[in-house]
């Protein structure tokens, strides 16, 4: 049996809609999650936590669209998870991340697709399907996938685009 890239990217259970306000405790919630279901492994939330701090992945979406809010795309080396997944996360209170291009840079981010790979050449492709995702998806889909607050709602957008 094999796998579309949608199935293996995506997975109804790894979608969260978070209320978190800080990065840690949005990281932590998450990370508890995803290791409960073998997903990451335990020293992911840790190794997470500082590829962030040194590596910002906050990208200021206003250069595709001002109505579109901000994201992050935060992940870690693939040694620290189990799967190759896209995690996508919408936060219902923003929390700020800092500008992957300029990491001095901070901004409020609303949305999150987390990029879990244990396949090290493939973290640039997930990256590049992103982006192509966020620049070619029609306007006002987009913008309704972004106002969602239905995590099947977000899946089955996601798994359909």
């Amino acid at each position: 049996m094999t796998n579309t890239t949608q199935e293996s990217l995506f997975s109804p259970e790894a979608v969260y809609i978070s209320d978190a306000t800080t990065q840690e405790a949005l990281f932590k919630e998450v990370a508890t999650n995803l290791l409960a279901q073998d997903f990451v492994k335990p020293d992911f939330l840790k190794n997470l936590s500082e590829r962030e701090r040194n590596y910002p992945t906050g990208v200021d979406m206003s250069v595709v669209s001002a109505d579109y809010p901000n994201i992050a795309i935060p992940h870690t080396e693939g040694e620290f998870v189990n799967v190759r997944k896209i995690v996508p996360i919408k936060l219902l209170k923003p929390v700020d991340f800092g500008n992957m291009i300029d990491p001095e840079q901070k901004f409020s981010v609303s949305f999150l697709f987390m990029i879990l790979n244990n396949d090290p050449e493939g973290q640039a492709n997930v990256l590049a399907q992103i982006m192509d995702f966020l620049t070619t998806t029609n306007h006002n889909q987009l913008l309704t996938f972004f106002k969602s607050s239905d995590t099947n709602a977000i899946y089955q957008f996601l798994y359909n685009n």
